[in-house]
């Protein structure tokens, strides 16, 4: 990193001073992950988070990708015998990416153009002539170019219209200003290809028509640019063309001669054939960029809330697969998530055996002591609530709905194989589901975040920067909530800071072998744990009824003599301290502070000793539909429904209300105020009442409001 490098981070950034940036810099270049050095860095950042902390790790690489394309175009030129100290000088002062590449242009290695075919036939000194404005007469100096290959005057003049052309589109000010006007004013149009009406019917809001570009919202701009891949949508994206005509005209015609009007058809068509393309792509392009950003972020947030749903803990479960020709499916777990009984009932249409189905319940859940029933959301899953709720236990039995979309790509993957070899693709679904109650962060782990079913056009926005944003969004949470060393999964651990694929694998292996970890420190004698990734991992492990009480926090080994300081100055234990809380609160923090550790460091660990091992994502809570409400045709305006969030958008968010059908909020229905982010209002899991203000049985649309009144 240059001092540039870190000039422009720090200017991105915003509120940091550079000092912290470079520190920053420094621990990622040391291979420091953005969890580790937002949880135990905070000295040396300043405090950022881990938004700050994977910006500036975006940052880096943006850069060092334009700093590979300089190279890459510095050496090009020089290759020509092109490359001047002024030019080298431009490029090497440029950190725009386009401002580059607009450099760039006039010496890119193109393909056969009219513009080469004009100057290889020597018409090159009539095109100066003509963009210098010289007063001359041009039929007269045209006829010198007359030969074999120019036929007459009008070729002379045509050739020599597409060399000043070119030339027009490779000028950097005549781009800029083509931008601007862009950047203003352009306009994005569709309209339905002919013969596709019919074909794309769920297109028909676009099929005329048009938006000030930077006004498209992201899911509208994703939406018409997938019905344009499709084949159903032709799409532009450009200003009316008055505006750019005329400021090319002021910044290439000077004088009222006869070059002027040459000039002026030569602007027409360089702005038609060239300039409005090349810049039309490149806003094509933006926008994309941008509306990706905005519903990758989307999709990010949603994740994150799924992924940090409260879990119902160890506990018994039974998980249902609900169906109604194929019978619901139907696994028992005990408090380890293992699976210890598999079978089937038909309560539906149309074996409808209902009798025996309830006799199965109630039988299991005295046999396996089941403490809580988990109910997937999908086909049959509120007839199959209904049965389960009708059968009288004789204990409490709590029952859940739970979202079970990815179940399907969990059961037929290589983890689902791997772990229920013996068993099908449904015994796995239904594990799942009961998974996902005891905990749906060590259980959606498992599945790609892409087959989550909580984002918005995941499959059109651009899939390399998806992948790398929903990782950063599992690690974080992963961290964010610590992880159990001795009954998490490969999986899991693989998401920890500091491990990746092989080192989780290893210390399964290691735990298999040797049994449960009984401190962090052991966790060095696993293959191929350095004392870098041990550095890393050590404090988002937990070890619960280990050797030290510590290991069951997040506080960092690092930081042990500083717990036993503290307890040894209160002339108690480190038990004893984290268990009496008037202890602690009579430490006096300063006294602790050096040159390595800061209060920030020291405020952390005192939280942490207030809630030694405690969930962050509080407990699982049980929900109900409104009864009564089967089919749309149960549904009728103004009533008041139960609902569940299942996914969020930019323009609002779906409700499961227990039927096939959900319902949307849109954002102006979320509160009697303005609101901007429906996550300011709602978020992913939440069980809500809603009223309803709009049924289309015809295009099975149910419209509610979150307003009162």
């Amino acid at each position: 990193m240059t001092a540039k490098h870190i000039e422009l981070i720090t200017a991105e950034i915003g509120d940091k001073s550079q000092r912290f940036i470079e520190n920053t810099i420094e621990l990622l270049k040391e291979g420091a992950t953005v969890p580790f050095i937002s949880r135990y860095r905070k000295e040396r950042t300043g405090g950022m988070d881990e938004v700050q902390i994977g910006k500036i790790k975006e940052l880096i690489e943006k850069l060092s990708e334009l700093e590979k394309r300089r190279e890459s175009i510095l050496k090009a030129i020089e290759e020509q015998g092109k490359l001047s100290d002024f030019l080298r000088k431009k490029i090497e002062k440029t950190y725009n990416p386009t401002e580059l590449e607009d450099l760039y242009l006039p010496y890119k290695r193109k393909r056969k153009t009219r513009a080469s075919i004009a100057k290889a036939k020597g018409l090159e000194p009539l095109a100066i002539a003509i963009f210098d404005e010289k007063n001359i007469n041009l039929d007269k100096i045209s006829k010198k170019f007359i030969n074999e290959e120019v036929k007459n005057i009008d070729e002379a003049l045509q050739g020599a219209r597409d060399i000043i052309a070119e030339r027009i589109n490779e000028d950097q000010d005549a781009r800029n200003r083509v931008r601007n006007i862009f950047k203003r004013h352009a306009t994005i149009r569709s309209k339905v290809v002919r013969g596709k009406a019919e074909e794309g019917a769920k297109y028909k809001d676009y099929f005329d028509y048009e938006e000030i570009l930077k006004r498209c919202p992201s899911h509208r701009l994703l939406a018409i640019r997938r019905g344009e891949e499709e084949g159903i949508l032709r799409v532009s994206v450009k200003p009316e063309e008055e505006e750019p005509l005329s400021r090319l005209e002021r910044q290439f015609i000077h004088t009222d001669n006869a070059t002027a009007v040459q000039l002026e058809l030569t602007i027409k068509d360089a702005y038609k054939r060239l300039l409005a393309p090349s810049i039309e792509n490149e806003f094509r392009n933006l926008s994309k960029e941008q509306a990706d950003e905005e519903a990758i972020q989307v999709f990010a947030e949603n994740l994150r809330q799924l992924l940090l749903g409260s879990p119902l803990g160890q506990k018994r479960v039974l998980a249902l697969d609900p169906g109604f020709r194929s019978g619901c499916k139907l696994v028992c777990l005990n408090q380890h998530g293992d699976l210890i009984k598999n079978t089937a009932i038909y309560p539906h249409p149309p074996q409808s055996q209902s009798f025996e189905a309830k006799e199965t319940l109630l039988a299991l859940v005295h046999r396996y002591k089941i403490e809580a029933i988990a109910i997937g959301n999908g086909t049959a899953s509120r007839e199959t609530e209904r049965l389960v709720n009708s059968i009288n236990f004789n204990k409490n039995v709590e029952v859940f709905m739970v979202n079970e979309s990815g179940a399907s790509i969990y059961s037929a993957s290589a983890i689902a194989r791997e772990e229920f070899p013996n068993h099908d693709v449904t015994v796995r679904g239904a594990v799942s589901i009961g998974r996902r109650l005891m905990d749906p962060l060590a259980e959606l782990v498992k599945i790609d975040p892409k087959s989550i079913g909580v984002g918005q056009y995941q499959h059109d926005v651009n899939q390399s920067l998806l992948k790398k944003r929903l990782d950063a969004v599992v690690e974080s949470c992963v961290n964010t909530v610590g992880v159990n060393v001795n009954t998490a999964s490969k999986h899991l651990l693989t998401y920890v800071s500091g491990l990746g694929e092989k080192l989780a694998q290893n210390i399964v292996d290691f735990r298999a072998e040797n049994g449960d970890f009984q401190s962090r420190k052991t966790l060095k004698k696993v293959s191929r744990m350095g004392e870098k990734a041990y550095e890393q991992c050590a404090g988002f492990l937990r070890i619960k009824n280990g050797k030290s009480p510590l290991d069951n926090t997040s506080v960092h080994p690092e930081s042990y003599h500083i717990v036993e300081k503290m307890a040894k100055d209160a002339r108690t234990t480190v038990h004893d301290l984290i268990n009496n809380k008037t202890l602690r609160q009579n430490i006096q923090l300063r006294k602790y502070i050096t040159d390595q550790v800061g209060l920030p460091t020291l405020q952390d660990i005192l939280k942490e000793l207030d809630k030694p091992g405690l969930d962050p994502r509080g407990k699982a809570q049980t929900f109900s539909f409104t009864e009564g409400i089967n089919s749309i045709d149960d549904v009728r305006e103004g009533m008041m429904i139960n609902g569940i969030i299942t996914n969020i958008t930019k323009f609002g968010a779906f409700v499961d209300i227990g039927i096939k059908v959900s319902g949307l909020i849109h954002l102006s229905q979320m509160a009697n105020r303005y609101v901007s982010n429906p996550l300011e209002i709602v978020k992913l899991q939440q069980h809500v009442e809603a009223r309803v203000i709009g049924v289309d049985k015809n295009r099975g649309r149910i419209q509610l409001s979150l307003k009162d009144g």
